[in-house]
């Protein structure tokens, strides 16, 4: 332990001003607050509710990450951030690679840079899947293309093809090179989905339910599971933490 050596003290000095959210800027002036943000394998995925509250105070539109995939993070932000924090999210960003799409249809890392229609068409499914699990919190999505520069026309038109049969729209950004012009078009229709008022953003479980049924809602209509099974030590543990007043809480 800290106090052990005598360093809880000056631990606690240095941590007395964490709570305050970190203010930068990107490259075209743009005010941005890094805070909190663990990856959602390891914890919640998203920064932290101080300072998108912070943020929504201070600007007309908020842009917050919450990552590592829309069946994991996407999921933690809806349930569990948006939930405790009262935030209503006007619209998702799902964002998408040709590379990525292509290693889901089978292609080697090392064959990533030749063209291959067929395996992008074959990895798409996963793209629909987030695309579902989105839209399942009544949240209007749109597919943000990341290009690398050896993505060619006949893959990208596939991706956008495939996102408008699925309802969606998707959009080819270049703000890697391009700046803030390069993604401007989709950042528009994010604008006006946002300003339409169409989002009818919602958990996918109430609180009242179990914690058992919430694990069992999050693995079926996330992971498309198609039952949870627990040994009895495990659903003696959730019974117990109900019965200390927690099984209001999200999972």
């Amino acid at each position: 332990y800290a106090r052990d050596i005598k360093a809880n003290g000056a631990m606690t000095v240095l941590l007395s001003q964490a709570m305050q959210p970190n203010l930068v800027q990107t490259l075209e002036n743009n005010p941005a607050f890094i805070h909190g943000g663990p990856f959602a394998n390891i914890a919640h995925g998203c920064n932290s509710v101080v300072a998108t509250k912070t943020a929504l105070k201070l600007a007309d539109y908020v842009v917050t990450e919450a990552g590592f995939g829309a069946d994991l993070g996407a999921e933690k932000f809806f349930d569990i951030k948006c939930r405790k924090a009262g935030l209503n999210p006007s619209a998702a960003v799902i964002v998408a690679t040709v590379r990525a799409l292509k290693m889901n249809g089978g292609v080697k890392r090392e064959d990533l840079g030749t063209e291959n229609v067929e395996a992008v068409k074959k990895g798409l499914a996963n793209l629909g899947r987030h695309i579902e699990n989105v839209k399942s919190f009544g949240v209007p999505a749109v597919v943000g293309i990341n290009h690398f520069i050896s993505d060619t026309d006949a893959e990208v038109a596939a991706v956008m093809e495939y996102a408008k049969a699925q309802g969606s729209e998707a959009f080819l950004c270049k703000h890697w090179a391009q700046g803030s012009k390069g993604i401007e078009a989709m950042a528009r229709r994010v604008v006006e989905i946002a300003d339409s008022d169409t989002s009818k953003f919602a958990p996918i479980y109430p609180d009242e339910q179990s914690l058992f049924q919430k694990i069992e809602t999050i693995a079926t209509k996330i992971y498309r599971a198609s039952g949870v099974s627990a040994e009895k030590s495990i659903r003696d543990q959730l019974k117990a933490w109900e019965d200390m007043g927690f099984g209001h809480l999200p999972v």
